[in-house]
């Protein structure tokens, strides 16, 4: 009679989270996070608002104090003054179109580059940022589902901080809007390696295991706006951010691939060796038995990202889930980066805002982990939309001052690129504020409303394993299904 086989869940169930082997994993993966919010908000530090006027021939220290006392200048436009910079009759005097312009910051990006009456063009290098973040998610995704987690994220990291260094030596504005586009496209390690980490952990320590690796990208963004207000010059500032991407040359000896990835692919040897030297590390006893009862499957052809869309998409329960994903990672994305963004031009030191948005964000992650553990997922995920929602709109008002596994990296992509269009729009909201104030606050709320009440149009998924074939995805948010309870939900890995 042939052995029956045991599922990978059952043998990772034997591991604890806070062991010797997952341990280091939380440190490698938090690492990874860590840096990925450098890479991928820089560019909020960098490419800063600064004050500019047009340039006079007069003493420009006396100038100064007749243009902030004039608030009807327009610094696009170059006005006649008298010797001594002063004007008693400015509608009188004659007026033309500025050429050329005096930066408070000579050395920064829109000095350097010279940007006066030119706001969209800083605004611009979010959006392109956010553009080649979606676009690269959707060729990450499936790389990593053919090529491996390990060697794809590892490749994204140092590939990025290759390209992110020669942005700090460009001299032309548009190849350096050219670089921040490829270093997102191809130089973004976390989407893999998230992947890798929800793929390594069991059920009861999902939630735990992506808190702890989630909440160092606010920590990378606190720290992001320590080295700013340390490191003002913008191009050394890069080079500090981008410069410890090599490091990711250690994860090659380091970091293991996903089990569960190797067990996809056949390669089951490979699989239990790394299962038999995480037991050792922990000091726990896993019989050669069980490990090769394990179940192992070969998926042999390359299947594209069209064709795995079509195969995981034909089932309406899955399309409207995907829809859901891509609500809310918009919504969230969209409302991340407007807050992050206008938190430096708000009143007061620029960096500490920067960094105590980032720390309710490290906070909420970590907070949000404990609240959907202990109550399950559509009930924290309604309520803080809604309270973000109603939070926000009132502030607009207050005056200025789950997917089967050999699909699993490609959707989890998929859904964050296409949720990416919110982080693409995010970088335009500071231009909307010259026509009111609260416009961007307004959207966050309006935004996280709408996403609030769409999630009661999916089940809750705090009780369902992470299933392997679209029909054990689609089987799951149903009480009685037939998939294993003591596996892990996939859908929580998308949203």
């Amino acid at each position: 009679m042939a052995s029956t086989e045991i599922e990978f869940e059952d043998i990772i169930e034997k591991f604890k989270l806070f062991s010797p082997y997952h341990l280091k994993l939380v440190v490698l993966l938090a690492f990874v996070s860590f840096i990925d919010a450098w890479h991928r908000a820089n560019y909020i530090m960098v490419v800063e608002d600064v004050d500019y006027w047009c340039k006079y021939e007069c003493n420009e220290s006396q100038f100064l104090k007749v243009i902030r006392n004039e608030t009807n200048l327009d610094r696009c436009l170059k006005y006649s003054f008298t010797d001594n910079c002063a004007f008693d009759d400015l509608k009188e005097r004659s007026i033309e179109n500025c050429h050329d312009w005096t930066y408070e910051k000579p050395d920064s990006f829109m000095g350097e580059f010279k940007l006066g009456c030119q706001d969209w063009k800083r605004t611009l290098v979010g959006t392109v940022h956010s553009m080649g973040l979606l676009i690269g998610l959707l060729i990450i995704g499936p790389l990593s589902d053919k090529y491996g987690r390990k060697v794809i994220f590892i490749l994204c990291g140092i590939v990025g901080g290759i390209v992110g260094l020669g942005k700090s030596i460009t001299a032309w504005y548009w190849i350096y809007v050219t670089l921040e586009f490829v270093q997102v496209l191809i130089g973004t390690p976390f989407s893999a390696a998230f992947t890798l980490g929800i793929e390594m952990v069991p059920k009861r320590n999902r939630l735990r295991f992506l808190g702890l690796v989630s909440s160092f990208f606010g920590v990378g963004d606190i720290t992001l706006a320590l080295l700013a207000w340390s490191v003002p010059y913008w191009r050394n500032l890069l080079r500090v951010l981008y410069a410890p991407s090599f490091i990711f040359l250690i994860y090659i000896f380091a970091m293991d691939e996903s089990i569960r990835w190797l067990l996809i692919k056949g390669r089951k040897e490979e699989a239990i060796n790394i299962i038999q030297k995480a037991a050792k590390v922990n000091k726990i006893h896993i019989s050669n038995e069980d490990l090769h009862r394990m179940k192992s499957e070969k998926t042999s052809k390359n299947t594209g990202l069209l064709d795995l869309l079509k195969i995981t998409m034909k089932s309406r329960k899955l399309l409207l889930r995907t829809l859901m994903c891509v609500l809310m990672w918009m919504t969230s994305s969209f409302s991340v980066y407007t807050l992050l963004i206008n938190s430096v031009s708000l009143a007061g030191n620029k960096y500490l805002n920067y960094g105590a948005v980032a720390c309710a964000s490290s906070m909420a992650v970590l907070s949000g982990g404990f609240l959907m553990e202990n109550l399950k997922r559509r009930v924290p995920l309604i309520t803080g939309m809604g309270m973000t929602g109603l939070i926000f709109i009132i502030q607009s008002l207050v005056p200025k001052e789950l997917f089967p596994t050999y699909t699993r990296n490609t959707m989890h992509a998929f859904c964050s690129s296409v949720g990416r269009i919110g982080s693409i729009l995010a970088p335009q909201t500071p231009l909307l504020t010259q026509y009111w104030s609260g416009i961007p606050s307004m959207l966050v709320g309006s935004l996280s409303l709408i996403t609030a009440i769409a999630i009661f149009l999916v089940p809750d998924t705090s009780e369902d394993p992470l299933p392997d074939t679209v029909e054990e995805a689609e089987a799951i948010g149903h009480k009685k299904n037939n998939i294993s309870k003591s596996r892990v939900t996939i859908i929580s890995s998308c949203c």
